[in-house]
């Protein structure tokens, strides 16, 4: 046999006792012994629900004037072809049956258990009527069903009242679809009280939470629950909507095809229904404002408030210094106490979606991007950066001549070897050495004539002066260079060699 999660099929014991609980005033009209005239015994859990059905269909058309005396007017018509009572006998019965629904003690009734799933006594306490009005003049108390109440009457239909509206909503639809016009008004006003009793539980809910939120796990549950809230109310604003057009294309399809002049019963009742429906929809709007205003509001203050009352009653010195010093803790206790005092971990993160995204490349250097080599007779007047490259070009000569001629420059890696030693590697480090060496292997052979020729005004034309007399050649070999992992380059072959006319 498989074992079974015992502590799970425990889990919301004390909701299901509730609703068995809400049933226990009908047994208690059950164990009582009243008969009628002729001794015939009179079924009192019977009456008990036809009272409570009596004070719903009272909620359904909005009377809130409904006592004992009506009550007892209705269970001499329910009843008078079954039993013989008296008139005074009926009103008897009435008190009987409010009494025991709602008890005169003004407490409401409670209900003693057992608790398995946290294996303790609990009590439980519910109201089925409630006070509604009171008629001073006449000296008339009128009741009406309580939020428990209407959850007996649910009950009986064999749902809950949480899907209530959402249900009705669905039997409307197909009413209204089948031409059952005055069903359908009715359900509507079942719809409304479904509404209201939402309004009560929200208003419930509100004064709950300004109450009751304690700790982050109390504010974490409260908010899980008016998430779950505010998205089956939208679900039921969408319904509404969709049963909005729908009678509205029902309304005009009547009128279209004449209804309103050959049925006119019927055509009203649609005007009617159309309009019933409206008011109801609007009252729910309003509970999706007060859902999210709770949400945004009314929650968030609640934590805040729960978090300023902590800071308040918190002392440093007290909580952790004192804490630390006279108790001897181990050091995994004492990273616990410092904790939430230290700087949250932070960790960078990346999605590989983001090499899709569009790049936008920027990187901090001393030089300025440029995709393209610089010719020799590109202007450097007037350019703050080509004067500064110039500049480059001219040191980087400088340093290239010196090391020729010490003999460590007869090729280019002897050459940045050469700047390795001399604590200059940065320099090939940037793209104007690579820019460089580029130019000068397309224009070798190099004079100092080739600077020269526009009046000396190139970006290479202080490099190439350095040359004097001699003529700089550039050979690119197979072999790559690679000293840093952004730039690579060929192996170059360099020669320097005097002209006839000089000495070298």
């Amino acid at each position: 046999m498989e074992e079974i999660d015992v502590q799970q099929l425990m889990d919301g014991f004390r909701d299901r006792v509730r609703r068995i609980a809400l049933f226990d005033p009908l047994y208690d009209l059950d164990r009582k012994r009243e008969t009628d005239l002729n001794g015939t015994r009179i079924d009192m859990k019977g009456l008990g629900l036809l009272t409570l059905l009596f004070f719903f269909e009272q909620k359904l058309i909005r009377n809130n004037k409904i006592g004992v005396k009506e009550l007892a007017y209705f269970l001499k018509e329910a009843t008078k072809q079954v039993y013989v009572l008296k008139d005074e006998t009926y009103e008897q019965l009435a008190r009987t049956l409010i009494q025991t629904f709602r008890p005169t003690t003004g407490k409401k009734r409670s209900y003693t258990f057992f608790d398995w799933e946290t294996k303790s006594e609990q009590n439980i306490e519910y109201s089925i009527l409630k006070a509604n009005n009171f008629d001073a003049t006449a000296n008339v108390q009128y009741y009406t069903l309580d939020e428990d109440g209407l959850e007996l009457i649910f009950a009986t239909k064999e749902f809950y009242s949480e899907f209530q509206l959402s249900i009705n909503q669905l039997i409307l639809r197909k009413q209204l679809e089948k031409g059952e016009f005055k069903g359908a008004l009715r359900q509507i006003n079942e719809m409304r009280i479904d509404v209201e009793t939402l309004q009560e539980r929200i208003t419930k809910l509100k004064h709950e939470i300004q109450r009751s939120i304690i700790s982050e796990e109390t504010f974490e549950r409260y908010k899980e629950l008016l998430d779950d809230i505010y998205t089956r109310l939208e679900r039921e604003d969408e319904e509404f909507k969709e049963l909005r057009d729908f009678v509205k294309e029902t309304r005009d399809r009547l009128y279209a095809e004449n209804i309103h002049q050959k049925e006119q019963n019927t055509y009203g009742y649609v005007l009617k229904i159309n309009r019933e429906l409206e008011e109801v929809h609007y009252e729910h709007t309003q509970l999706l404002d007060q859902t999210l205003h709770l949400k945004n509001t009314t929650l968030i203050t609640a934590q805040e408030s729960l978090y300023y009352t902590g800071m308040q009653s918190f002392n440093f010195d007290q909580d952790i210094v004192s804490r630390i010093v006279s108790t001897p803790l181990p050091m995994v206790a004492m990273k616990g106490i410092l904790h939430p005092f230290l700087k949250v971990e932070e960790n960078e993160f990346w999605s590989p979606l983001t090499v899709l995204a569009e790049q936008n490349i920027v990187e901090g250097r001393d030089e300025r991007v440029e995709y393209h080599f610089y010719e020799v007779d590109d202007d450097a007047s007037g350019d703050p950066y080509k004067l500064w490259l110039t500049e480059k070009y001219k040191e980087l000569m400088s340093y290239f001549l010196q090391a020729y001629e010490e003999g460590e420059a007869n090729c280019l890696s002897d050459f940045m070897t050469y700047l390795e030693n001399n604590d200059l590697a940065s320099i090939y480090e940037h793209r104007y050495f690579y820019d460089f060496w580029i130019v000068l292997h397309q224009r070798s052979p190099i004079t100092n004539e080739t600077g020269d020729e526009e009046d000396n005004n190139t970006i290479f034309g202080e490099a190439f002066g350095l040359l004097g007399s001699r003529t700089l050649k550039v050979i690119e070999t197979s072999s790559i260079i690679q000293k840093v992992d952004r730039y690579s380059i060929s192996e170059m072959i360099i020669t320097l060699e005097e002209d006839e006319d000089g000495l070298f």
